[in-house]
């Protein structure tokens, strides 16, 4: 069933520009943009996916992956159908690159009830890009919050200004992920995007609007482990965004059209984690390998571990009710407090 989608412009001749995404697709009438899910009815835009979800798990936040927002708690996730890239390298390529609207019918107050029974403390819209899926996300948020959840976006970032006004109020955080460290070489010829500029304009504007947002970089062994990309990705985030920001640097692991590149050696990522600090970032991690020291949060203020994770669990929490360093008082910037207590839960499939 089409839904009334929000964020477009109307052009002559019964076109539409979309405005969900940077890509801003001109759409021609019966015709639909990059994602396939956003098409011209008549000159009225409208989303072919809403209420259709097409994967849906509760895990811990620390999955998604966010280190500095409510440590601790379990996420209820949520995915559609298509993306507004073409990753030759995506994990989830079962529903993003699919052309047919699939998936089980879930109008926004299922998906609220479904999370609470789950005893998830918030929603996440991830798996497949949100900005394609924005009106149905934003009516799933609204119930969220006034049922006490909060919404987390796990996005690539390529947003309009548009977009994340619209989501001013209703998404509380945002994990940005970037591939190759946005190396325009990289991004032109595996991802399908032109440029990585509207993605630090994003993070922008919802540093503005009041959402956390942290960064992850997946790094691929042989077209996306740059040294300079890194340097220049990360020098970037502090200057722009400060250094307080948090980023995740991920190992690839192949998929899809790219089952033939390596798995991303510790050693490159332990690389890149070295170029993020000496550029001045005071909270880099390295993810996808349980067990490395770097998977954990360290006092910029006397170097000691504040809060100690094995793979996507917390182990310790050496921080006080404010979030200050318990050996030296320096301030954490965390969401959230103490929700992070040892926990070894079962992650629920839901399907």
């Amino acid at each position: 069933m089409l839904h009334d989608a929000i964020l477009y412009n109307k052009l002559p001749g019964n076109k539409v520009e979309c405005i969900a995404c940077a890509r801003r697709c001109r759409i021609p009438a019966g015709s639909h943009g990059f994602c396939f899910v956003r098409q011209n009815d008549n000159g009225r835009l409208k989303l072919a996916t809403y209420g259709m979800v097409n994967a849906m798990q509760v895990d811990p936040i620390e999955k998604k992956p966010f280190n500095h927002f409510h440590p601790g708690t379990y996420v209820f996730g949520i995915g559609t159908s298509s993306c507004n890239w073409g990753c030759q390298f995506c994990q989830n390529h079962n529903i993003s690159k699919e052309r047919e609207i699939t998936g089980e019918g879930m109008p926004p107050e299922s998906v609220v009830k479904l999370a609470i029974r789950k005893k998830a403390q918030g929603i996440a819209f991830t798996y497949n890009e949100p900005a394609i899926f924005i009106e149905y996300a934003l009516d799933i948020a609204r119930l969220a919050h006034k049922n006490g959840l909060y919404t987390v976006f796990v996005t690539n970032g390529y947003l309009t200004k548009g977009a994340v006004l619209e989501m001013k109020g209703f998404i509380d955080a945002a994990v940005i992920n970037f591939k190759g460290s946005g190396e325009e070489k990289f991004s032109n010829k595996f991802e399908a995007v032109q440029s990585c500029d509207p993605i630090f304009e994003a993070a922008r504007e919802m540093r503005k609007s009041g959402i956390h947002i942290e960064f992850t970089d997946l790094i691929i062994p042989r077209v996306g482990e740059s040294p300079e990309a890194c340097d220049a990705l990360t020098k970037r985030l502090h200057d722009e965004l400060g250094p307080d920001v948090s980023i995740q640097f991920t190992a690839f692991h192949p998929d899809y059209k790219m089952l033939d590149y390596p798995e991303t050696p510790y050693e490159t990522l332990k690389r890149h984690y070295d170029i993020a600090k000496g550029n001045g970032l005071r909270y880099v991690y390295i993810g996808n390998i349980a067990g490395n020291p770097y998977e954990s949060t360290y006092c910029p203020g006397c170097s000691g571990l504040v809060i100690e994770r094995m793979g996507l669990y917390l182990t310790k929490w050496h921080l006080d009710k404010t979030n200050r360093c318990r050996s030296c008082g320096y301030l954490i910037p965390i969401i959230g407090t103490r929700a992070g207590r040892i926990r070894y839960r079962e992650i629920e499939s839901l399907y």
